[in-house]
C-alpha cells in the first residue's frame, strides 16, 4: 500500500540515532497514555511498535535497549497508578515477563531482517564471481537511464569480453577457468570507483556502468583496466586478451536492453577484427 511504502521509505532514510530517539519518544507517550488510562487497559501490542521498528531499521541491540525502556516504562506506569499491586514483587515479575516478550519479538524481527537482506544479496549476486548479476545490472541501468531522462547527465557503458577464454578450459579444466573468471572479476572491481557498477553478464562477459561519466574519463579508466589485466595474467595466461566496447550516452536509449545491445555490437566489432582492443563511441540518439 502507498502509505506503508512512504513510511518505510521515510524510516530507511533516517539515521540510527534519530530512529532510537523517535522510539524513545513513542515509548514515553505510551507510558503517559498507560498511566492516564489506569490498569483497566493493556498496551503490550502498542509497545511492540517502537520495539519492532527499532530492531528492523537499527538492529538487534537497539531493539533490546528499547525493550528494556518499554518494560521499565510500563512498570513505572503500573506503580504510579492508584490501586496498583501491593506486593512490589509482582511489579518485578510482570516487568521481567514483559521484557522477555519484548526481547523475543526483537530477536525475531532482527533475524527476519537479516534473512531478508541475505536473500536480497543472493538474488542480486552472480553465483561464481560474487559480482552483481545480469538481472540486477539491468535494473540499475534502467535507474541510470531514468536519471538521465530527469537530469540529462551523460553516462558511459562498457562491455568486456575475454578473448580466447576457451583455451583456459581446454588446457587447464573448467575449475581453473572458474578461478580465472573470479580473479579477473576481482581485479576489475579493484580498479574502478565505488560509484561505478560492475557486473558479470554471463560466461566470460562483463559490463561496467560509469554513472555521470564522459568519454575521456571512461577511456582513461578502461585503458588502465586493460593494461592492468594484461600485466596480471601475462605469466600463465598471456594468450588471454580483452575486447571491449564502450559507449557514452548523450541521449537516453529506450531501455537497458537497448543500451547493452549497442555496446555489445561495439564489443563484437573489436572481437571480430583485431581483438585485444577498446572501441569507443558516443550515442546521440
Amino acid at each position: 500500500m502507498p502509505i506503508f511504502s512512504k513510511v518505510a521509505n521515510f524510516l530507511e532514510k533516517r539515521s540510527p540515532l534519530s530512529l532510537i530517539v523517535l522510539a524513545l519518544v513513542l515509548v514515553g507517550a505510551l507510558g503517559i497514555w498507560d498511566f492516564t488510562t489506569g490498569n483497566d487497559y493493556s498496551f503490550s501490542l502498542f509497545y511492540l511498535l517502537p520495539i519492532l521498528l527499532t530492531a528492523w531499521y537499527v538492529g538487534k541491540m537497539a531493539g533490546i535497549l528499547i525493550s528494556i525502556v518499554s518494560a521499565l516504562t510500563w512498570m513505572t506506569a503500573d506503580i504510579l497508578v492508584e490501586g496498583g499491586y501491593i506486593d512490589p514483587a509482582i511489579h518485578v515479575w510482570n516487568t521481567f515477563i514483559r521484557f522477555g516478550f519484548f526481547a523475543i519479538s526483537t530477536m525475531l524481527s532482527a533475524n527476519l531482517k537479516k534473512s531478508q537482506e541475505a536473500i536480497r544479496v543472493l538474488a542480486h549476486t552472480d553465483f561464481l564471481s560474487g559480482t552483481i548479476n545480469s538481472r540486477y545490472f539491468h535494473e540499475l541501468l534502467e535507474n541510470e537511464i531514468s536519471r538521465f531522462n530527469r537530469y540529462a547527465r551523460p553516462f558511459t557503458l562498457a562491455y568486456i569480453d575475454i578473448d580466447n577464454f576457451k583455451r583456459v578450459n581446454d588446457l587447464y579444466g573448467h575449475n581453473e577457468g572458474d578461478q580465472v573468471i573470479c580473479y579477473i572479476a576481482g581485479e576489475i572491481q579493484n580498479q574502478i570507483r565505488k560509484s561505478d557498477i560492475f557486473a558479470r553478464l554471463g560466461g566470460d562477459e562483463f559490463a561496467i556502468l560509469f554513472p555521470e561519466t564522459e568519454a575521456p574519463e571512461a577511456e582513461s579508466a578502461l585503458t588502465k583496466i586493460h593494461h592492468h589485466l594484461s600485466e596480471r595474467l601475462q605469466e600463465k595466461f598471456a594468450f588471454l586478451t580483452y575486447s571491449v566496447g564502450a559507449v557514452t550516452f548523450h541521449a537516453a536509449p529506450k531501455s537497458a536492453a537497448e543500451a547493452i545491445k549497442i555496446v555489445d555490437a561495439m564489443m563484437y566489432s573489436v572481437k571480430s577484427t583485431t581483438k585485444n582492443n577498446v572501441s569507443y563511441s558516443v550515442y546521440n540518439g
